[in-house]
């Protein structure tokens, strides 16, 4: 699949997403699915307590397109600096922010000004200042090096066609000692062909899935440690064959056969720091 095809593809979809929030709607699925989402979306739906959106604002809650919520599971702390990577309408940002308080910053990125549009504005409603939303690609991240205590991503890392430059720039920008922190949907054992060869589902959030293994491998290579894959929630047959639905594919065949094969997940995995110098006063020690 050509990567630039799929990001185009990617950031239409979400931008459509963006004015489809403008107006007050529910935007499709994990803001890729042409179905229509009147009943509950197995990936996106249910993620947030009522205590978390209550502080939103409504279109920021509208427009969260994500399979997890990475705020509440990174343990975030006072003063750090949090970059969430495809940030869309913000709703991770906004939360980010308030968890690392006024000492701290969470940075937004996201490809498409739509989102981009909607989160500043998102951002103006909520009042929290500690905030900055960044134009750019998850690939190319438009950060210095060490410069971010913890990454966040929700459901985003799987729709991006060249994913070690993604996992590579997360390990650049990152302080040592760094937290990668993301919710993003894998994939247990194989997936049929036909599904990873649909656009849609990829841009839906399913396609584009890696493996537990396959992440893992990536991110170890990388230079990652301490990585840990932990399912957060698993779509079975009637959520399979919910997102399946509109793909233009056999779904109840392919129901069967994707259902408990996919599923939510939280990543975590810390770049490493350099080990503290020794310090040596016997007889022994080299200078």
């Amino acid at each position: 699949m050509n990567s630039e095809n799929l990001k185009d593809t990617v950031r239409e979809r979400y931008g459509n997403a963006a004015l489809q929030v403008a107006t007050g709607a529910k935007p499709g699925c994990c803001g890729g699915g042409s179905r229509e989402c009147s009943a509950p979306d197995p990936i996106t739906s249910n993620l947030y307590t009522a205590s978390e959106t209550a502080m939103l604002p409504a279109e920021a809650v509208l427009a969260s397109l994500g399979c997890g919520n990475p705020t509440a599971l990174a343990e975030l702390r006072e003063g750090e600096v949090v970059l969430d990577l495809g940030s869309g309408g913000g709703v991770d940002v906004l939360l980010s922010a308030r968890r690392v308080g006024p000492t701290g910053k969470a940075y937004g990125l996201d490809m498409t000004d739509e989102m981009l549009a909607l989160a500043r504005e998102n951002q103006r409603k909520s009042g929290v200042e500690n905030v900055e939303f960044l134009k750019g690609e998850i690939e190319a991240i438009p950060l210095p090096d060490a410069s971010v205590d913890v990454i966040i991503s929700n459901c985003v890392i799987n729709l991006s066609g060249d994913k070690p430059k993604v996992i590579a720039e997360a390990f650049r920008v990152l302080k040592p000692g760094g937290r990668f922190a993301v919710s993003d949907v894998v994939c247990r054992g194989e997936i049929p062909p036909a599904v990873r060869r649909s656009m849609e589902l990829w841009v839906g959030c399913v396609a584009g899935a890696l493996t537990e293994q396959e992440f893992r491998s990536l991110l170890s290579e990388t230079g990652f440690e301490k990585i840990d894959i932990e399912a957060t929630r698993v779509y079975e047959f009637e959520d399979a064959r919910a997102f399946l639905t509109g793909a233009g594919l056999d779904t109840e065949v392919l129901a069967r056969e994707v259902g408990g094969r996919v599923m939510g997940a939280f990543v975590r995995a810390v770049k490493p720091a350099p080990e503290p110098a020794r310090s040596c006063c016997g007889p022994d020690c080299c200078a």
